[in-house]
């Protein structure tokens, strides 16, 4: 076969675990991380003869608001059906999902991609379902135990059309998945925990130099498993991709279905079966559940339908005038994007009831939005969130009140602290909570602004570096901060910059 190059298909099935109360076809308690083995189980769990099973519509409304925010259009009524294996993790030999009435198909959602070889990627969702968990298998000493805990938990799959073509943009779609679905609060979808799972098919398909296949079909994907992050998906589907090439390089492309186990330790994929055939699951109709009307639910979400991630970004940029990637940074977490919105209403209302500043309420956003905009991009999205990092905390947990962090924004805005005095007043706020105001009294902070006192200083300063001032004077203007860090090295961070600055550069043409 003659072609030009090999290009990556790549599709996801995705399965999001919801947080609700309860079980999906029981009342046993949903929250089984930490518990121990067996302790969240019921009949219904375990299959017992003679259990029916009990619809769990907080489950079912969860899937509506899923498959809403995913462009989807919900099918009502839904059906219930028996998907047939056997197992030791599914005692009763089927697994209750969805086959052809899922709760959500067609979708689609549109990813930004930073660097690669398109700006954007249109991932089109084929189906989101619901069905049940199954229990856990857990391997030990040449045996397999079953903790059952898990078994029944709401999942959606999600499954998305062979759409991706860099591992890249399948990262970057599950990041964005991510944002949407703790923005709508129906998971934590934490890969790392197992809320979030995601298996990858992957195969090449030869193009020829305008791009176009080759051949009408797909060649057989291989379908990749046992990924439990984002990064390990990334590099799966690398590693993938180029063991496929290797193998169509050698004139022996994958010619039959296989599925291949993720080996995070060596870095490379293990196969783990091939499949000459479709598994036959013997679908039926569930019949202890009754067909779903779902018009209610739909009607009730979209009335109160909440502002998804790529919405909040573009309205973080216009309102607020926060640069593409601090809006990104700042609306990556729902948590997070809240706190900075009530943040950055106090500032306003700061410096609209300042006498100094010429604001009324009405007009302060658009008069200030610019420079409010990068003292929360700076002090928000990179000293705040750098700092609750290195001590292991989110946003969700600190002892900072949006308030007192507006308050020191104003106090930075206005000169009344600098960049390195406002430093130290956060890491306070970041060990007790306090405000701002106090904690700059009780450590004796003050800014330098005097006009004597700072010339003062800048003489010492000048003095001590002749060679700096014949370099300025000839036309290296740049040290203009080195004059201004020793300024504030004396003063240990505590001198007025702009009022230093024009004071060095008034000596400094003398």
């Amino acid at each position: 076969m003659t072609y030009h190059h090999l290009e990556p298909v790549i599709g996801l099935e995705i399965h999001v675990q919801l947080k609700t109360a309860t079980k999906l076809f029981s009342s046993i308690d949903n929250h089984a991380e930490g518990a121990a083995a067996n302790t969240l189980i019921s009949a219904i769990d375990l299959g017992h003869p003679g259990t029916l099973p009990s619809l769990n519509r907080e489950a079912l409304r969860f899937a509506v608001r899923i498959g809403l925010a995913l462009g989807c259009k919900i099918n009502t009524p839904t059906y219930f059906d028996r998907k047939h294996y056997i197992y030791p993790d599914l005692p009763k030999g089927y697994q209750i999902s969805q086959f052809d009435v899922p709760v959500a198909a067609d979708g689609v959602i549109t990813i930004d991609i930073p660097e690669g070889p398109r700006s954007k990627a249109v991932i089109h969702i084929e189906r989101a379902h619901l069905e049940e968990d199954a229990a856990k298998n857990i391997h030990r000493d040449g045996k397999t135990l079953v903790d059952f805990n898990r078994a029944g938990t709401p999942l959606v799959e999600i499954v998305t059309c062979p759409d991706f073509k860099t591992p890249n943009e399948a990262k970057i779609f599950l990041l964005e998945l991510r944002r949407i679905l703790r923005y709508l609060a129906v998971s934590d979808a934490d890969m790392e925990k197992g809320h979030m799972r995601c298996d990858a098919n992957v195969s090449l398909r030869p193009v020829n130099a305008q791009g176009l296949p080759v051949a009408d079909d797909y060649y057989p994907k291989t379908e990749v498993k046992n990924m439990n992050s984002f990064k390990s998906v990334e590099r799966a589907l690398v590693f993938e991709i180029d063991r496929q090439t290797t193998l169509w390089e050698a004139g022996t492309p994958p010619m039959v279905t296989t599925t291949r186990g993720w080996d995070n330790d060596h870095s490379k994929t293990v196969l783990q079966r091939t499949k000459e055939e479709a598994a036959d699951y013997r679908f039926m109709r569930e019949p202890d559940i009754p067909p779903t009307d779902l018009s209610l639910y739909i009607q009730e979400e979209m009335d109160t339908r909440p502002e998804l991630p790529a919405q909040r970004r573009q309205r973080f940029q216009s309102e607020y005038a926060l640069s593409e990637q601090a809006a990104a940074t700042l609306t990556d977490d729902p948590a997070l994007a809240d706190f900075t919105e009530r943040v950055i209403s106090e500032l306003f209302a700061w410096l609209a009831a300042n006498p100094d500043i010429d604001a009324t309420d009405e007009n302060v956003v658009e008069r200030y939005n610019q420079p409010v905009g990068k003292l929360v991009g700076t002090w928000i999205g990179t000293k705040l969130l750098g700092a609750l990092a290195e001590r292991s905390s989110d946003i969700r947990i600190t002892q900072i009140e949006p308030e007192n962090m507006a308050e020191l924004l104003n106090l930075i805005y206005q000169k009344i602290v600098t960049a390195h005095q406002a430093t130290q007043v956060l890491e306070k706020m970041l060990n007790d909570g306090d405000s701002p105001t106090h904690i700059i009294e009780a450590l004796g902070l003050t800014t330098i602004s005097d006009t004597d006192a700072l010339s003062a200083i800048i003489d010492q300063v000048l003095a001590e570096n002749p060679h700096q001032v014949e370099a300025y004077k000839a036309g290296k203007v740049v040290l203009l901060q080195f004059f201004i860090g020793m300024v504030q090295k004396i003063t240990q961070g505590s001198a007025n910059v702009p009022k230093t600055k024009e004071l060095l550069e008034s000596k400094l043409c003398d």
